[in-house]
């Protein structure tokens, strides 16, 4: 190890983190030397995300351009004219993070590939945006989400607009590990500039994703914006100013953010974890909304692709929806406004089975993918067709897609349609609340809930247990049929097998004889279980909300708790 520690400080471009190294060696800090030395931050579908520091396994200037010349080496290896098609690089507000751009443009350039890069922070939608704007061969954004400040993260997309997916994953990762035994080639911006390689993006390139949004169909409801409230916090993220404006040229007159959350800021002061879905987080954003009896609270998190909200209720208080609630109340909305043929909508299979009722419903298509907008929105791409083209997507944990301008998730746009369809409501005297009621009444209350599950340590693996000897019931419940990713089969009682048409994943789903469906994800690497309960409750017309509701929770309480207790006897 002490040989890899002097090679990378001998290679390491950063007098910050070689002192930090210098540091750790001092101080004999042998079990920190050996986390940062032990391996690699690993690139994969989602690109790279770590905790910022020296050290291969860590986020840094040596990590960036490494890995920049890895993707480099790849598309000019596999994409044609991908060095005149270029990469458009973008960052969010994140302490490092403008600079692992610059690092990544430097790295990219020297290899005769064009850069357009963003002159400050943007949300990472508008990059996806931009990627099919500008035809590039790629799209790169540092960010880390909505990961606490210590982390950041290197997200790459393909020419397509749509996150990368096998085989680009590995085929970079094998070029990254190659980078690493070279010597690393850097192009001064200012002369990549001079040599027709470097463009900057200023504000007309962020007003062309905003008249992009503006233009929209989908977008174009506005019914009596002004007659709704609401509140907005871009998180300390990216969102505000694209949020803002969007809203106002929707109409939306009364808006009002947090002041305190509203320019970007790496460090998060006012939150614990700067996650809408994390305990505490909507907050301010919701005393904000009570300040003001607004409509709504909402949300973006710090790189603004997923959208939150919280509305008021008929008591006055405030309650979050959730993602699949969202989902469910975007897509019953678009798919009754939307022009003939607009009509494919997706969601992740642990996600509400309600938007496929839903879409049922009208004669719609639906499509379900593995967990990850990646897989939303490549998969959309080979779906739809002339007759049916694409519509909308969700995943439960607060993404959304709305039309097919960005092929990713997009908080802004998610933000803008779910605006107007308050509104719209509003005109007509219902709430958001009412809508769901409405829906569930057509098709059944829908209950989702995950949790995850810590098993023995050194236990063998759960996945091949529930393999080996597969269960015929859950919580009284019999099993009506299988879909086991692993295999890419469906197995039902009766021993008949059909394929499934999703690529391998260790995840099993079991579908039971009163619609309910437990979906199991077995950890690779530790004793855990992330398990997804969905309960389905009819509702009759006697029956009030507030019952059915309560039904469907006990009826919750008791599917995960057997099922937890007949995995972990």
């Amino acid at each position: 190890m002490k040989t890899e520690i002097s090679r990378w400080i001998a290679r390491d471009p950063d007098p910050k983190t070689r002192d930090e190294l210098q540091q750790l060696i001092d101080s004999n800090a042998e079990a920190e030397l050996a986390d940062r030395f032990s391996g690699r931050l690993v690139f994969g579908t989602a690109g790279l995300r770590g905790i910022v520091g020296a050290g291969p396994n860590r986020m840094n200037r040596l990590v960036i351009q490494e890995t920049a010349m890895g993707l480099g080496k790849y598309l000019l290896a596999t994409e044609q004219d991908a060095a005149e098609r270029g990469v458009i690089i973008g960052f969010d507000g994140r302490p490092d993070s403008k600079r692992f751009a610059h690092e990544t443009a430097s790295a990219l350039t020297a290899q005769g590939i064009k850069v357009y890069m963003t002159t400050h922070e943007a949300p990472t939608p508008m990059v996806a945006f931009g990627v099919k704007h500008f035809e590039t061969a790629a799209g790169v954004v540092v960010t880390a989400s909505h990961n606490p400040p210590e982390y950041n993260g290197f997200k790459v997309y393909w020419g397509n607009g749509a996150q990368i997916i096998p085989p680009h994953d590995s085929g970079i990762a094998e070029q990254i590990d190659i980078a690493t035994q070279q010597e690393i080639e850097l192009l001064d911006l200012e002369l990549a500039k001079q040599q027709g390689l470097l463009f900057w993006l200023s504000e007309s390139f962020y007003d062309t994703y905003r008249q992009t949004v503006n233009k929209s169909k989908l977008l174009s409801n506005h019914t009596q914006p002004d007659g709704i409230s609401l509140a907005y916090t871009a998180m300390h993220g990216v969102g505000a100013n694209m949020a803002e404006a969007l809203l106002a040229d929707a109409g939306f007159t009364q808006v009002y953010s947090v002041a305190e959350q509203r320019e970007p800021d790496g460090r998060f002061p006012t939150v614990n974890f700067p996650n809408p879905e994390e305990p505490g987080a909507m907050d301010m954003v919701i005393a904000e909304a009570k300040k003001h009896d607004a409509t709504l609270a909402c949300a973006n998190d710090p790189d603004a692709d997923r959208f939150a909200v919280a509305a008021r209720t008929e008591e006055g208080e405030y309650r979050m929806l959730t993602g699949d609630q969202v989902g469910v109340l975007l897509g019953h909305y678009l798919l009754t406004h939307a022009e003939p043929g607009q009509n494919l909508v997706g969601a992740t299979i642990v996600s509400s089975s309600l938007l496929k009722q839903v879409a049922k419903s009208v004669e719609a298509n639906y499509y379900k993918t593995l967990t990850g907008f990646k897989w939303l929105t490549n998969v959309a791409m080979q779906q739809q067709t002339d007759e049916s083209r694409f519509l909308f997507a969700y995943e439960e944990a607060l993404g959304y897609t709305v039309g097919s301008e960005v092929w990713d998730k997009d908080g802004l746009s998610a933000l803008v349609a779910f605006a107007q369809l308050t509104a719209e409501l509003a005109v007509n005297g219902k709430t958001v609340w009412d809508q769901l009621e409405a829906i569930y009444r057509e098709h059944g209350l829908y209950l989702n809930v995950q949790k995850s599950i810590a098993l023995q340590p050194g236990s063998p693996p759960i996945g091949d247990s529930l393999r080996a000897n597969p269960p015929e019931s859950i919580s009284g419940r019999h099993i009506v049929k299988t879909d086991d990713l692993k295999k890419s089969q469906t197995i039902y009682t009766d021993g008949k097998i059909e394929p499934i048409d999703l690529p391998s994943s260790d995840v099993l789903i079991y579908y039971l004889d009163d619609d309910s469906r437990v979906v199991v994800r077995p950890s690779g690497t530790e004793p855990k279980l992330k398990c997804y309960y969905e309960v389905i409750e009819a509702m009759s017309h006697e029956d009030t909300l507030e019952h059915v509701q309560q039904r469907a929770e006990a009826a919750m309480a008791e599917l995960i708790s057997q099922h937890q207790a007949s995995l972990t006897a």
